[in-house]
């Protein structure tokens, strides 16, 4: 049935809801309220305040942030992993970048480039690029030999040899490198409109917080899960589109059936593991 690989994902965060349902039911402190007054909170931001608008600033930043980082990342890693001498001479500068904390950057792109809508993409950008780069250089790395090789062998022009070999090669590796990079994203959206934004889930949370209303900050930090949760589940169904050749299960290896002793002749040999030969 198609239900139950759903039912069997679904159940523990089923559970855990429940919990949380029952468990703050009678809630009476002030920073843990129930959470069915929480829903009541977000549904009436979402359709009576500026929650859904909030929600489509920050979902637009992430997405427009992430997608830039995406082509830039594997355009490079492709190159760089793919080219021995500038892969060498990019490696100390790489992992300098890598080993840099984005969050630190906030305060100089906001001071530098103002509050709106293109600082936070940057900034965004500028966390995830790192991961999608250099998966894509370790995934042109695990090409095994042979493979060049044989591209050599053909003298398939090099551009082809990239688009067609290198890319379908390391889109694994990829592939996972942009799930590291959309939970960066996530987290560098909320920092970018908390500390420099009018508008965004961000800054929902921080004006909910600072005028004590703790269900609708509860409410949007609840939303922000959930919106990292869809874009994580939305790629992994793209992954396992792009995929299907990687995630597909080894085909089924049929068991010898035991054979008897002295069954054979003189001429056959039985292997250890009962095939006859």
């Amino acid at each position: 049935m198609p239900w139950k690989p759903l039912l069997r994902q679904l159940w523990l965060p089923a559970l855990v809801f429940v919990v949380l349902l029952v468990s703050t039911a009678g809630s009476t402190s002030f920073y843990f309220p129930p959470l069915t007054e929480v829903l009541a909170a977000l549904w009436h931001e979402l359709v009576h305040g500026d929650l859904l608008g909030d929600l489509a600033f920050s979902l637009r930043n992430i997405l427009c942030g992430l997608g830039i980082a995406t082509v830039v990342g594997v355009g490079a890693g492709l190159v760089i992993g793919e080219i021995r001498t500038l892969r060498l001479a990019t490696g100390p500068l790489l992992d300098f970048a890598r080993a840099t904390p984005t969050v630190g950057f906030v305060p100089v792109i906001i001071l530098t480039l103002g509050i709106g809508s293109g600082p936070k993409i940057f900034l965004i950008f500028l966390g995830s690029v790192w991961p999608i780069l250099l998966n894509t250089v370790s995934g042109v790395q695990a090409i095994g030999p042979a493979v060049h090789e044989t591209a050599r062998g053909y003298r398939i022009p090099w551009p082809l040899r990239l688009r067609r070999v290198i890319l379908p090669g390391a889109l694994p590796q990829i592939l996972a490198g942009i799930r590291v990079a959309l939970s960066v994203a996530v987290v560098l959206m909320v920092v970018s409109e908390i500390y420099g934004s009018p508008v965004g889930l961000g800054n929902f949370i921080l004006q909910s917080g600072s005028s004590f209303h703790v269900a609708e900050t509860w409410a949007g930090t609840i939303l922000i899960g959930v919106l990292g949760y869809g874009l994580s589940v939305l790629l992994l169904l793209v992954e396992h589109r792009l995929l299907g050749w990687y995630h597909q299960r080894a085909p089924r290896v049929r068991s010898p059936r035991p054979v008897p002793a002295g069954a054979t002749d003189s001429t056959d040999s039985v292997k250890s593991n009962g095939v006859v030969v």
